[in-house]
């Protein structure tokens, strides 16, 4: 895809292919062969598909995006205008075209306007000769060579004959997909305790090894180190990570509190999932909200475990719950506890917690799920109209897990109110417990005039 100021996304999204052709050669029954499963609706009848449809592929150990269009046919008037034009807005969000005509017709006057689009586009094409049922038929797709994209492919969707060669030849002109991240990690999960000096680190990760590990002492900031600590816990192990508190900014911090913020951030770094560790006798403060926002902004998963609840009354509860909503309203899908890590009461719920965190950490979403449920969003809710304009999301992608990370493909810049909506109703739709989720947009570019 062309460069542009929306090529910084965490691991990029997995590469494009857009399938393309005139109504009715095959194109949805060819993209069910790729995807490897009958998902694309398949009819016909030409104009089955309306609306750009976007599906997982994986081939030769490499996976990509396969976006279906609708028939594309360059002299289209009313509805059938509208679907050549979700087919060409495909073509430039894409990375390669596939583009399929029907070897027992031939060349038509459509499929020679289509190449003269694709060669403007000037993105890789490959060619596939759809039908070529038997020997015959193979002769005539040779005819193709004339279309000047290369060699045709010969393919017969239907029975899946030649497929392998195409995907292969797909596969060259795609570029490599990021890495893949999304195989369950190797080893204990690792857990880095966080929060203000003197909140009960120290006593909360002594409680869970069960033994006097780390020191303790009412003077904050004993701990200045990251001490790393495996305990077995909920029927697993565990790596856990005890932090020196932070007491105040690090360009504030001086001397030995500047170098023990500097490791308390590499300690959430190293970490999958933090647990954030707050006095719940006192006050909320600026300090722990910081704090949160470090997590949430290293892309961690979170647990809030509100300490000391055994000196909690009735009155401190009533002004906590007002200082949770109003202080932690961007952290609401955070998994909170309360404990006493002195006494032990209700640790054993900390697993639990961490479990539900980690699992929404590492949630996928399928792409066809993911893009049926933007599609009714949209429809339901469409984005603002601002000066005459308004941005459309064409297909969206989730580029990676840990923290989820999804890729919006639009027409043009969506706000940030509307980004957080669609993060809210991805929530309620989806999950994502304990985990931040970050959201890109790689908005199209617009065509050059010549």
């Amino acid at each position: 895809m062309p460069a542009s100021e929306h090529d910084d996304i965490p691991n990029g999204p997995l590469p494009v292919l857009a399938v393309i052709g005139r109504p009715n050669v095959g194109k949805s029954t060819l993209v069910n062969r790729i995807i490897g499963r009958r998902e694309a609706v398949v009819e016909d009848v030409p104009g089955v598909t309306r609306d750009r449809v976007a599906y997982e592929a994986t081939w030769n150990g490499r996976t990509f995006t396969v976006v279906d269009t609708g028939g594309w046919d360059p002299d289209a008037r009313g509805l059938a205008e509208r679907i050549a034009a979700q087919a060409e807005i495909a073509v430039q969000v894409a990375d390669a075209v596939l583009f399929v005509v029907d070897a027992t017709i031939g060349i038509t006057d459509s499929d020679e306007a289509v190449v003269k689009i694709l060669r403007a586009a000037g993105k890789p094409v490959v060619l596939a000769a759809n039908k070529v049922d038997d020997q015959r038929t193979e002769a005539e797709a040779a005819s193709l060579w004339n279309l000047g994209l290369g060699e045709p492919f010969p393919v017969s969707a239907l029975h899946g004959r030649g497929s392998g060669d195409m995907l292969d030849a797909i596969l060259g002109v795609l570029p490599d997909a990021p890495p893949e991240d999304f195989d369950a990690p190797e080893g204990p999960r690792r857990v880095a305790i966080v929060g203000k000096p003197n909140v009960g680190k120290s006593s909360l990760l002594n409680r869970l090894a069960g033994e006097e590990r780390v020191v303790v002492d009412d003077a904050s900031g004993t701990t200045v180190d990251p001490v790393d600590e495996l305990v077995e816990l909920g029927g697993g192990l565990w790596t856990f990570i005890d932090t020196a508190g932070i007491r105040r900014r690090v360009r504030d911090a001086s001397g030995h509190e500047y170098y023990a913020s500097l490791r308390t951030s590499a300690a959430i770094e190293r970490a999958e999932v933090a647990v954030m560790i707050i006095d719940a006798s006192q006050p909320l403060t600026e300090q722990d909200t910081r704090i949160i926002s470090t997590v949430a902004e290293t892309g961690r998963a979170l647990v809030i475990a509100f300490n000391k609840w055994d000196q909690v009354d009735e009155e401190r509860r009533y002004y906590l719950d007002r200082e949770i909503e109003r202080e932690l309203v961007q952290v609401q899908w955070a998994p909170r506890i309360n404990i006493a890590a002195l006494t032990g009461w209700h640790v054993d719920r900390l697993v639990r917690a961490l479990d539900s965190a980690l699992d929404g950490w590492e949630t996928r979403v399928p792409t066809g799920h993911l893009n049926a449920f933007l599609g009714r969003l949209v429809a339901e809710h469409p984005h603002p109209v601002r000066g005459g304009k308004q941005p459309k999301i064409l297909f969206g992608t989730q580029a990676s897990i840990s923290p989820p990370t999804f890729v919006l493909f639009t027409s043009g810049k969506v706000e940030d109110p509307y980004l957080r909506f669609i993060e809210r109703r991805l929530r309620e739709e989806f999950g994502f417990v304990g985990s931040p989720i970050h959201i890109t947009q790689r908005v199209r570019e617009k065509r050059k005039r010549r």
